[in-house]
This record gives C-alpha cells, sequence and structure tokens, in this order.
C-alpha cells in the first residue's frame, strides 16, 4: 500500500502543479486625507505599482463613495480603456479623469466641490493577473474656506499638481 502513494504523489503534482499561479499584489497609495474649499476643484490623488506589465487593454479603475455616517458605498467613476463619468446626479459633471493608467496614476478631478462631497473616496486598480487586497481611501473634509495657513499650503499643492 505505501508503495502505491510513491508513485500517485507525483503524479498528481503533475496534474496539480500547472494549474496554480502566483498572483501578486497591486500597491495603491493615496493620502489619508484631504481638505478643499467649497466650490474649488481638488484632484484625489490615487497612485498604484503593478508586478504586471501595464496596458490600456488590462488595467481598470474604480472610484467609490461613502457619504459621512452612511455605511452603504456607491460607484462613482470608472475607468477601463476610456473614462466612464458618474451618471449619478451628485457628481455628473463634477467628477473627471486625471490620471494616465501607462504611468501608474489612477486619479480623478472633483471639480466645483460641494458640501455633500463630504466622506470617503475609495480608489481601486486592477491589472490582471494582479489583484489588489486594499483600496486606496482617501477622506474628504470640504470647508467654506482654508484656515490662513492652509490657503499657503493649497497653493502649493495646486502648483505642485500642475507641475505633475
Amino acid at each position: 500500500m505505501s508503495r502505491d502513494w510513491i508513485y500517485l504523489v507525483p503524479a498528481l503534482c503533475a496534474l496539480v502543479l500547472p494549474g496554480v499561479h502566483q498572483v501578486e499584489g497591486i500597491e495603491v497609495l493615496t493620502s489619508s486625507e484631504l481638505e478643499a474649499v467649497n466650490g474649488t476643484d481638488v484632484r484625489l490623488k490615487c497612485t498604484f505599482k503593478s508586478t504586471q506589465p501595464l496596458s490600456e487593454e488590462t488595467v481598470s479603475v474604480s472610484w467609490t463613495f461613502r457619504p459621512l455616517g452612511k455605511s452603504l458605498e456607491k460607484s462613482i467613476f470608472l475607468y477601463h480603456k476610456q473614462a466612464y463619468p458618474p451618471k449619478d446626479e451628485t457628481f455628473k459633471d463634477h467628477a473627471v479623469w486625471s490620471g494616465n493608467v501607462m504611468n501608474g496614476d489612477a486619479s480623478i478631478t472633483l471639480r466645483n466641490v460641494q458640501f455633500s462631497f463630504n466622506g470617503t473616496y475609495s480608489c481601486q486598480v486592477r491589472n490582471p493577473p494582479d489583484f489588489q487586497g486594499f483600496a486606496g481611501e482617501i477622506s474628504l473634509r470640504v470647508v467654506q474656506k482654508a484656515a490662513e495657513g492652509q490657503k499657503y499650503l493649497i497653493n502649493w499643492a495646486r502648483i505642485a499638481d500642475s507641475l505633475l
């Protein structure tokens, strides 16, 4: 009986191992918190690194939004080969694609932010066969006007974004 196992184990390995693929993860990076002044534009920056070659054909990006105090997320933006802007009335004409997947950038820009935009934004990136275990999350706080020191930081952030 024990001699049968000697032949059975290699046979099983030969059948099973070719179907096993090593799967890597995509690293997604976002800032954790962001503040924007009501009525201005803000870039929700999401960058990623994949172990697989990047291609417009394979990379897909999805953005979701969870309002403050709510537990349900809703999809607000999709990108796969092209941008699919939101149809949701809250973000329609506000959320625009500002990324470049070939450079590892999955960012969107929110134009003319409103107080209803307060909440958590999640960025998920897929590049098969890579998978992503964790979404990048940004907590956005929309304020009436920036604090004095914050104005300085916001202006420098806009200058830095325009240079990228």
